[in-house]
């Protein structure tokens, strides 16, 4: 059985699992996201969606329309929790906090998840 190389942000704390969002790749250069609290639950994507998300978080939207699919971020009502799911697929959701959110950002900002959405 081949272990999937999950990645999270530097930023979500050391240590194994239970902190972060984290990304892996997919078979057919797809790409793996899910929340290590509720790892059963993959959303896949594939890097324009993804390129879409990651560009908007670092302040650089681009000049176009999103693309669809696309990747959806909502937070919920009392502000604590972050819901992700591709318009694609929307019964798929991951559920991360706002805690765990925040550290994924900040590693988006720092560059840690650029090759996941770099051409081959």
């Amino acid at each position: 059985m081949t272990t999937v190389p999950w990645q999270k942000s530097s930023f979500s704390g050391g240590g194994e699992g239970n902190d972060c969002v984290e990304l892996a790749p997919a078979p057919g250069n797809g790409i793996r996201l899910r929340e290590s609290d509720t790892p059963t639950v993959e959303l896949t994507t594939t890097q324009p969606p993804l390129a879409h998300l990651i560009h908007t978080l670092k302040g650089h939207p681009g000049t176009g329309t999103a693309p669809t699919p696309r990747l959806d971020v909502t937070f919920a009502p009392d502000g604590d929790l972050v819901h992700l799911r591709e318009t694609s697929a929307p019964g798929t959701v991951v559920t991360t906090t706002r805690r765990k959110w925040d550290a994924f950002v900040r590693g988006v900002r720092a560059g840690e998840f650029d090759h996941f959405v770099r051409p081959a």
